[in-house]
C-alpha cells in the first residue's frame, strides 16, 4: 500500500503523496499542508522556499520543524491514532488541529471550516461546545469533587447548576464512578482519576475527541483497564477520535488507521495490518518489526484459492485475526473456510499458514500474502 497523508523520504525532504481515505471533502477534520515551524521569521521562510523547504534547509535556517506538510482526512467515528518516537511531532500536530498551537501554514477543515481562518472569539466556541481534550496529565481540579471536575466545563459555558450536574452525573456513571461523585481528586487511583479526565471532556457532548497518550501515566494492568473502557465508550458514542500513543500494542488494539510520524512528517497512514504487511520505507518496517503478526494480521492477509469441492473443518470470516483463529486453525488438518461479509466463501486457510504466522515472531508480511487474498 502506497502511504498516504504526507510523506518524508530519507533525507527528511517533506514530500506530497495521495489524501488519506476518507476524502478530505467528506471527512469530519482533515489537515492540508500543515506546518509548524519554531524559530525566528518562519513564515517568511515558507514563502521564500515556496511553501516545501527541506530538512537541511530548516536546520540551516536554526528553525525546527515540528510538523512538516501533514495532510489526511479523519471520517466520521473513526479512531485515527498518530505514533511516533519522542520528538516526532505528533503532540504539537494534534494540539494544532484545535490551535492551542498556532501552526505555521496549511489548512485545517472541520466540519467545513478553516479553523485557521476562524476568529479567537469563534474557536473558543468550538473547543467549548464541539471539542473533548484528555492529556497524559489528568489536570484534575483538586478543590472540586469529581461531580465539579465533570461539571466544571459545563459551568464554563454558563449552563444552569442542575442541568449540568444532571450531565455531569450522566458522565460519572457512564465511565463507571458512580458513588464517588463526593470523592475529591486524592482520594481516587490513578485510573479513577483518569476516568474522570474522560467524564469531563465528554460532558460537553464534543463532535471531535482529542487524546494525547491519556493511559501512558497509568499501570500496565490499569492501562488495559483503561483500554477496554475506551472501547466500550466507543461502541456507546461512536466519537471522531485522534488519539496519540507510542505503544503499538495499544493502536492496534483501538485503531481503524494509523499515522506514523519521523522528523515532523507523516511516513505512512493505513490500517495496523498495512502497516506491517507493507511498510512504505525502511523507517515504518523497523518501527513496526516487533508487533505479534498474529494480533494484526487477519484470515484475508494469509489465504490461499479454494479448490472446488474442498472439505473444510469450518468457516472464519475474513477479518478475523489470526490470533483469534489459531486454535481453530490448528487443531484441524483440513483448512478453514474465508468468508465475506455476505458469507460467501472467498479462500481457504491452511495450518500450515497459521502456523507460519504464529512461528514468525515479526516482520514485514509481504511474503506472508495468500495469494488469494482479496
Amino acid at each position: 500500500m502506497a502511504a498516504e497523508g504526507s510523506s518524508a523520504d530519507t533525507g527528511g525532504q517533506a514530500t506530497a503523496v495521495p489524501d488519506a481515505t476518507p476524502s478530505q471533502d467528506t471527512a469530519k477534520i482533515s489537515c492540508r499542508g500543515v506546518w509548524k515551524l519554531f524559530g525566528d521569521n518562519a513564515e517568511r521562510f515558507l514563502a521564500t522556499h515556496s511553501g516545501m523547504p527541506s530538512h537541511e534547509a530548516l536546520l540551516e535556517a536554526g528553525l525546527i520543524g515540528a510538523v512538516r506538510d501533514a495532510s489526511f482526512a479523519v471520517g466520521e467515528g473513526e479512531i485515527f491514532i498518530i505514533m511516533g518516537l519522542s520528538g516526532s511531532g505528533k503532540s504539537t500536530l494534534v494540539r494544532c488541529l484545535s490551535r492551542l498551537i498556532e501552526p505555521t501554514a496549511g489548512a485545517i477543515i472541520f466540519e467545513d471550516r478553516d479553523l485557521l481562518k476562524t476568529s479567537a472569539k469563534a474557536l473558543i466556541e468550538i473547543r467549548r461546545h464541539k471539542m473533548g481534550m484528555v492529556f497524559q496529565h489528568f489536570a484534575l481540579l483538586p478543590h472540586l469533587t469529581v461531580l465539579g471536575n465533570v461539571a466544571f466545563p459545563l459551568e464554563v459555558q454558563g449552563v444552569g447548576r442542575a442541568k449540568r450536574e444532571g450531565r455531569a452525573r450522566e458522565m460519572v456513571e457512564l465511565v463507571g464512578l458512580q458513588g464517588r461523585e463526593a470523592y475529591y481528586p486524592r482520594e481516587l487511583s490513578g485510573g479513577q482519576q483518569q476516568r474522570v479526565g474522560i467524564a469531563r471532556s465528554l460532558a460537553v457532548e464534543p463532535e471531535i475527541w482529542f487524546l494525547d497518550e491519556p493511559f501512558s501515566a497509568l499501570d500496565p494492568l490499569i492501562r488495559r483497564e483503561m483500554q477496554d473502557e475506551f472501547m466500550r465508550l466507543q461502541g456507546v458514542l461512536r466519537k471522531t477520535i485522534v488519539f496519540i500513543t507510542h505503544d503499538f500494542d495499544e493502536a492496534i488494539r483501538l485503531a481503524d488507521r494509523i499515522a506514523i510520524m519521523k522528523d515532523g512528517a507523516i511516513i505512512q497512514i493505513g490500517t495496523p495490518e498495512e502497516l506491517v504487511t507493507d511498510p512504505a520505507t525502511d523507517y515504518v518496517a523497523e518501527f513496526t518489526r516487533e508487533i505479534p503478526r498474529a494480533k494484526v494480521l487477519s484470515a484475508r492477509s494469509v489465504m490461499t484459492p479454494a479448490a472446488p469441492g474442498t472439505s473444510f473443518a469450518g468457516r472464519v470470516t475474513a477479518e478475523t485475526k489470526i490470533e483469534d483463529l489459531a486454535a481453530q486453525a490448528v487443531d484441524h488438518e483440513s483448512p478453514l473456510a474465508v468468508t465475506n461479509g455476505a458469507g460467501a466463501i472467498i479462500g481457504q486457510l491452511t495450518r500450515e499458514a497459521v502456523l507460519d504466522v504464529l512461528v514468525r515472531k515479526s516482520g514485514s508480511g509481504g511474503d506472508a500474502k495468500g495469494e488469494g487474498a482479496a
